[in-house]
């Protein structure tokens, strides 16, 4: 079994190691990739919701299921076709997401009874998100080759610490599983 888990996060550290380096390399055509599997997600939510509105029996969750696919449609349609645009709404999507979570943890920071110097965590992680998001909703065209770069980090640091842990993982199999002697053991007669 350890040899499962460590192979597959050795292989998973490998990939995701690929993955940064490509994304810190080229972090526009990371950028166009965000927007490409965005468009295929619209073109699988579009699909099934088209496959929702013909497994009911009334007419009413029909058309809503359709008009929904419709809408899905259409955003995969315009991610491929104004790749630039569909990267500035993700952008400024974030930018709203980072603005919010920002509130909420530094909200978080005085409704609990937390230690001091975990609540100065909790109000230090707010502002900084909170500053993360305003700079993204600032200067979405940077905030887009930002985000690619800290994608890119993100995964060259995950599969750095993946490979690691893949190998520590191996290692202890090793010493917990010494290799049996060539030798048959004798059975008592």
């Amino acid at each position: 079994m350890l040899k499962s888990l460590s192979t597959s996060l050795i292989a998973r550290g490998i990939l995701a190691v690929i993955v940064g380096i490509i994304a810190l390399a080229w972090p526009s055509v990371t950028v166009l990739a965000l927007v490409i599997v965005f468009a295929v997600y619209a073109f699988i939510a579009a699909g099934l919701q088209a496959a929702r509105a013909f497994s009911g029996r009334n007419a009413g969750p029909v058309i809503g299921h359709l008009l929904l696919g419709l809408a899905d449609l259409a955003a995969g349609v315009v991610a491929l076709a104004w790749p630039a645009p569909t990267a500035l709404v993700l952008v400024l999507i974030v930018g709203i997401w980072a603005v919010i979570a920002g509130l909420v943890e530094f909200a978080a920071a005085f409704a609990s009874g937390e230690p001091a110097g975990t609540r100065a965590m909790l109000i230090l992680g707010g502002l900084v998100t909170i500053a993360f998001g305003v700079v993204l909703w600032a200067r979405p065209g940077i905030g887009a080759i930002t985000l690619a770069l800290l994608f890119g980090l993100f995964n060259l640091t995950a599969g750095i610490w993946m490979l690691a842990q893949g190998t520590e993982l191996r290692r202890t199999e090793k010493t917990l599983h010494p290799a049996r002697s060539p030798h048959k053991e004798m059975s008592p007669a």
